[in-house]
Order: structure tokens, then C-alpha cells, then sequence
């Protein structure tokens, strides 16, 4: 199977500034208040629901996946750049990371507890949502849940440079309501969610939805 360009471009880009990136975005996180927030009420839902794994899709340096690791969940972290992986297993060395695509998950159907995408389906064009979010479905136990980041807005960007280095990925943005609407026809019910407005040094509002599949495992 011939692998999109948009995911060999993702890969390049990331591998390119990785370590640029791992200076600026876990502070950023830290700063979060409201989005480390939601990642404690999935964190809740999924120990609730049995304990299973969970899979922060597109996990870059692993600050998120040591974040969930810290509020007691069995999580792992997911990566398309190898770059990203190899800098996530040495800044933490007793969680696992993966080279992997949330595009096609080398997983079996209803082996997860929980999903966190933590701002990375912001690479995936809007026609490729419905099979990852698919994929969300498949990979998640009945009652697991799912939490989305992404930033809000209804246009494609074309960035050449960033993190103090040339990219050659796209980005998409989109509107709350479009990605709840992708997510109930892949199965999954929107539970809450959370619109954040555009802070100093930000140029967009962001959201996170909180979903889950039905069912209980």
C-alpha cells in the first residue's frame, strides 16, 4: 500500500524540527490549565471503564503520554516521526513509545481503553478523517473513550517554515461542530467539550471534545 504524501510530509517535517519543538511545546502544555483539565477527566473515564491501554496518537517528545502516565493510566505513545520517538524514549525512558500511524493502527479491534489525538489530527486532510475516526472505533473497547485537540477555524494553511525550520506539511483546520459531526458517523458520541479563546501569542481559538463509543467493556 503506497503511503499518502501528506504523511511522508508530516514525517519529514517533524523529524526536521524535533528538537526545536521539545524546547517549546511541553511548556506550552504546562501553561494549559484547561486542557491538562479534560486529560483528567478521561483520565478518570478510563479507569472507570477497566484499566485498559490507552494510545496518545501522535504523542511527539511523550509530555502528554507522561502526563496520563502520572494520573495513573496505562498509556503509550504513538508517533509518525521516528525523530519524535527517539526523543520521547530518552526523556522517558520507562513509558513505551512506537513509530506508528494513527492512519492504520497495529492494533486489535477493542484493545483500548482510550485515545487521546492531543493536536495531531491537525496534519490530516478533511477526507481522511472518517477512516481515522474509524479506525478510533475499531481500536477502542465498548465504554473506551476518546479525547480530540485540535485548533479551530475553517481553512487549509501551507506554513513553509516552523519552529525555526522549513516544513513541508499542510494544516487544516475545523470547526467544533464538522469534527462532532465525523466522530458520531464513525460511532462515537460527543460528551463534552471545551472552546478555548485565543490567548497572547495565539492566533486561533482550540477545542478539545471529549467522546466515547457506546457500550461498556
Amino acid at each position: 500500500m503506497v503511503e499518502p504524501a501528506y504523511l511522508a510530509a508530516v514525517r519529514e517535517s517533524y523529524d526536521t524540527v524535533a528538537e526545536e519543538y521539545v524546547r517549546i511545546v511541553p511548556d506550552r502544555f504546562a501553561g494549559d490549565a484547561l486542557g491538562r483539565g479534560m486529560l483528567a477527566a478521561f483520565a478518570e473515564l478510563v479507569r472507570a471503564n477497566g484499566e485498559r491501554p490507552v494510545a496518545d496518537l501522535g504523542c511527539g517528545p511523550g509530555h502528554v503520554t507522561a502526563h496520563l502516565a502520572a494520573l495513573g493510566v496505562p498509556v503509550f505513545g504513538v508517533d509518525l516521526a521516528p525523530k519524535m520517538v527517539e526523543i520521547a524514549r530518552r526523556r522517558y525512558p520507562t513509558l513505551r513509545f512506537e513509530v506508528g500511524s494513527m492512519t492504520g493502527l497495529d492494533l486489535p479491534d477493542g484493545h483500548l481503553g482510550g485515545i487521546v489525538a492531543w493536536w495531531s489530527i491537525f496534519h490530516l486532510p478533511r477526507e481522511a478523517l472518517p477512516a481515522v475516526f474509524a479506525e478510533f472505533h475499531r481500536t477502542l473497547t465498548p465504554g473506551g473513550s476518546l479525547l480530540v485537540g485540535f485548533h479551530v477555524g475553517d481553512e487549509d494553511l501551507h506554513p513553509e517554515h516552523a519552529y525555526g525550520h522549513p516544513v513541508s506539511y499542510r494544516a487544516y483546520l475545523s470547526p467544533p461542530d464538522v469534527i462532532s459531526d465525523l466522530l458520531h458517523q464513525a460511532g462515537l458520541v460527543v460528551a463534552a467539550r471545551l472552546i478555548q479563546e485565543p490567548v497572547p501569542g495565539q492566533k486561533r481559538p482550540q477545542a478539545c471534545l471529549l467522546a466515547g463509543k457506546p457500550g461498556r467493556s
